[in-house]
């Protein structure tokens, strides 16, 4: 499929994980992607792997919870491609903590980087995908959906991501944009990796977030948001879409 060709997707998180397989995704059917993340090691490595497969990237350095930083690379992706067809959001952090001993700088670490860098990259290629008619998939979380034992700000920041999203999909719908969120569940990404866990956590409660089939990679959730960015989606917008293995079910 060449579903993206002539057209440039901004993918953020796309060192690793789920922004990676879809940054390669979208690369391997013709998309030139303006890939953003914080890591400009990982980001290379990206944009390396996708020249390699014949593609077009370009690497940008970000942080998404600062307003300057996102303004800049989007700016910097519009001066290079001219112009933005689709958003994929999949920058995101996740910690786990005993509720009663939550610092405030921790909670508000995590609403800074989920919710509030994920508001300030819709705001701001809104203008541009105005202009071609574009979307935005933004990421969201079973644990926006059903209760995460001691992952409370983890989940408000993907809880709000729901909301927002189907907000800008009602505000937008009229106008050409469409807006969809995924809710990933059970993806081996490595976000995990080196998590430390309170020692009020009750590890028999971690089934709630695995799914029946077992774990799966990151390349089984970028095929669907790659066509809920395409014109395969083209009637899509609002909704949440579980990649859970049947977690919630």
């Amino acid at each position: 499929m060449n579903r993206f060709d002539g057209k440039v997707v901004l993918v953020t998180g796309a060192g690793s994980g789920i922004g990676k397989a879809c940054a390669i995704r979208i690369a391997r059917e013709g998309g030139a992607v303006f890939c953003v993340d914080l890591n400009a090691e990982s980001l290379n490595t990206t944009v390396d792997e996708i020249e390699t497969l014949g593609g077009s990237a370009t690497a940008h350095g970000c942080d998404i919870s600062q307003e300057v930083s996102v303004n800049d690379a989007v700016a910097a992706c519009i001066a290079k491609y001219g112009s933005l067809y689709a958003l994929v959001n999949m920058a995101g952090i996740l910690r786990f903590d005993d509720t009663q001993e939550l610092a405030l700088a921790d909670w508000q670490r995590v609403i800074d980087v989920n919710l509030t860098g994920t508001m300030l990259l819709c705001r701001a290629v809104l203008p541009h995908l105005l202009e071609s008619g574009g979307s935005i998939i933004n990421a969201a979380s079973t644990a926006a959906l059903s209760g995460l034992p001691c992952g409370v700000a983890y989940s408000a920041s993907k809880g709000g991501v729901l909301a927002m999203t189907r907000s800008i999909a009602v505000e937008y719908a009229k106008r050409g944009v469409r807006a969809n969120c995924v809710c990933p569940g059970d993806i081996k990404t490595g976000m995990t990796d080196g998590i430390d866990f309170p020692a009020s956590m009750d590890f028999d409660l971690l089934p709630r977030i695995m799914s029946i089939s077992g774990a799966k990679g990151p390349e089984a959730l970028a095929g669907v948001i790659a066509m809920l960015a395409s014109e395969d989606g083209i009637h899509i917008t609002g909704e949440d879409i579980r990649v859970d293995g049947g977690t919630l079910s």
